[in-house]
């Protein structure tokens, strides 16, 4: 008998039957599910916009924001009137985002014809995640108008600087240079680089889309500080005649190399200091090192006869000789175990001691030191500033020597009177002069005039140290003596300047050769004088090594001395004093 209706099952229809108690359990699960997943979504929410919202916000400002620094300007280096020897001039960095350059060789194709750089170099430092990179630097504002004017996504500028010596070569070894970062590496660009440099600042931006600074977005800005002017006491004018001059007389004697210092020996201020060959710190790094160096400081060599003023003033300062003493200077004298002479034989000479130092007797400088001894000698080279620091604190300046006296050896002592056996360099030669000048007053050598503040303010120096070398007495008879080595029989008639009284003294020393363990056969050839002598106002000293046309002072360095002095006197407006320079004798009768 077939099912009824009522009894067959539905899965014959292929159609499960609709229970109403598991239609509820489903609708109350998916209600749970649907409740869980909207108290996720909540709760996420309300993390995102309640908790990490400003987290999030300040994340993605983050990202928006730009930082860079902003360099202080350098400070000037000027000469004594004002005039700038070292400036810094405005520039600017290429730097790029690598993260916002899609086509890095079209942007590289569109930079390489302004910045004179190859395109391929250019794409590769435009390849990459990093988010800055320089491409270029110290460029010149134009050059930059001419980037910008392409606005190209992910290519920035920052500011910064160049430094630029307008005058090129001028008094380049003192003032030095600085480096690819705008350190000071040499010279007063070295040693005052801290206070030339200044308080770098920074600034903070908010940027767009194509990464240009939103001008309504958020900016944080601290100024840079500037940095000292440095006003030296070099005048550009006598530097130029200075530094030409020695720079022909270098190259017409074959020499090695050659200085000039030029002094105010009242205020201790030097005017010139002037070497060559030199070096353009505009292109400092394409010179040899040794010609960047400032020769009238940091070389040293032994001073020879013009070392015999500070043995003829410290044999007059302790009454122990006058200029009119007669001197009887043998052709050889024995001391130890050494015999010395004169470079020119003469057989014996009846000498004065005015006549020892306009002859540059070696032999009768020894015999007048022996009147003092070597103790008080040694006593009078250090006063003079022999082997002692300049006070100019300049980067790498030698001080040179002079050995203790208790190291003296039986040679020693008549070596060392007449200008062997200790070292210098150029600067404290002509500061010795400066001290006779100055009536035997030394006052330490200076080069920097003041510091100028940004705000205009001026703060001075320390005071330079005075010591008294000799009496005014002695130094004014030592100036009459130089005089004789300027006049008639003297060793430096090339150094006469027409209308002013001059007076100085010649140095042709020999060079030390490490090598030989003694003296090779080149010479220093120098010439210190003052002008006006009765009066002195300036002093120069000149100084040409190993020269290989012509070898004394008197006719390689003398000549320097005039040209340099001659415009100096005029530059500062120095007249002649209009008396004339008196006759001391240089010999002796009987």
């Amino acid at each position: 008998m077939s099912p009824s209706r009522s009894d067959r099952n539905f899965s014959d229809y292929g159609t499960a039957p609709i229970k109403l108690g598991n239609t509820r359990r489903r609708g109350t699960a998916l209600i749970l599910v649907s409740s869980l997943i909207f108290m996720i979504f909540a709760g996420r929410l309300v993390d995102l916009q309640a908790i990490k919202g400003s987290e999030l916000a300040s994340a993605a400002l983050d990202q928006r924001l730009r930082t860079v620094f902003l360099p202080a300007k350098r400070g000037s280096i000027l000469d004594s009137n004002g005039a700038p020897l070292a400036i810094t001039v405005a520039a600017k960095n290429v730097t790029a985002d690598q993260t916002m350059i899609a086509e890095p060789g079209v942007v590289a194709q569109a930079l390489s014809p302004i910045l004179g750089a190859d395109a391929d170099i250019l794409a590769s430092r435009l390849t990459g995640e990093r988010r800055s990179i320089f491409l270029a630097k110290e460029v010149t504002p134009q050059t930059w108008e001419k980037i910008s004017a392409l606005r190209l996504p992910g290519i920035f500028s920052e500011d910064t600087s160049r430094r630029i010596y307008p005058s090129g070569e001028l008094a380049a070894n003192v003032i030095g240079f600085v480096g690819a970062e705008g350190t000071g590496l040499g010279g007063y660009e070295f040693a005052f680089d801290e206070r030339l440099r200044g308080t770098p600042g920074k600034a903070t931006f908010e940027r767009g889309p194509g990464g240009r600074a939103i001008p309504t977005g958020a900016s944080v800005r601290v100024d840079a500080q500037a940095g000292v002017d440095v006003e030296l006491t070099i005048d550009r004018d006598i530097q130029y005649v200075a530094q030409k001059a020695i720079s022909e007389a270098v190259e017409s004697a074959g020499a090695k190399d050659g200085s000039v210092v030029v002094m105010d020996p009242q205020s201790g201020q030097i005017l010139a200091l002037a070497t060559a060959p030199t070096f353009d710190p505009n292109f400092a790094t394409q010179t040899a090192e040794r010609d960047r160096n400032n020769r009238p400081l940091t070389s040293i060599f032994e001073p020879g006869s013009t070392s015999k003023v500070m043995t003829l003033a410290a044999v007059i300062n302790e009454e122990a000789a006058t200029p009119y003493t007669p001197i009887k200077v043998p052709e050889v004298l024995r001391r130890g175990d050494t015999d010395f002479k004169d470079s020119t034989p003469n057989g014996t000479l009846r000498l004065t001691l005015n006549g020892v130092l306009a002859k540059s007797s070696n032999v009768g400088t020894i015999l007048a030191a022996e009147r003092i001894g070597g103790k008080k000698l040694s006593k009078y080279l250090k006063k003079f500033g022999i082997g002692q620091p300049t006070g100019l604190k300049f980067p790498g300046e030698s001080h040179g020597s002079v050995p203790e006296h208790e190291d003296w050896s039986p040679t020693s002592f008549p070596t060392i009177s007449f200008g062997q056996g200790l070292s210098v360099n150029s600067v404290q030669v002509a500061s010795v002069y400066s001290t006779i000048a100055n009536d035997g007053l030394r006052v330490e050598p200076s080069l920097v005039k003041r510091f100028i503040h940004a705000d205009g303010t001026s703060e001075q120096p320390t005071a330079p140290q005075t010591t008294r070398v000799v009496s005014r007495d002695t130094a004014i008879q030592m100036r009459v003596m130089l005089e004789s080595v300027v006049g008639e029989g003297g060793t430096a008639t090339n150094a006469k300047i027409p209308g002013y009284r001059v007076g100085g003294k010649t140095g042709t020393a020999q060079v030390i050769d490490a090598r030989l363990g003694g003296y090779s056969d080149e010479v220093v050839a120098s010439f210190v004088g003052m002008a006006p002598a009765d009066n002195p106002r300036l002093v120069v000293g000149v100084f040409i090594s190993e020269p290989q046309n012509g070898r004394y002072g008197g006719e390689l360095a003398a000549p320097v001395f005039k040209k340099v002095s001659s415009y100096a006197l005029g530059a500062l407006q120095i007249p002649p004093t209009g008396s004339k320079a008196p006759k001391l004798a240089l010999t002796f009768g009987g």
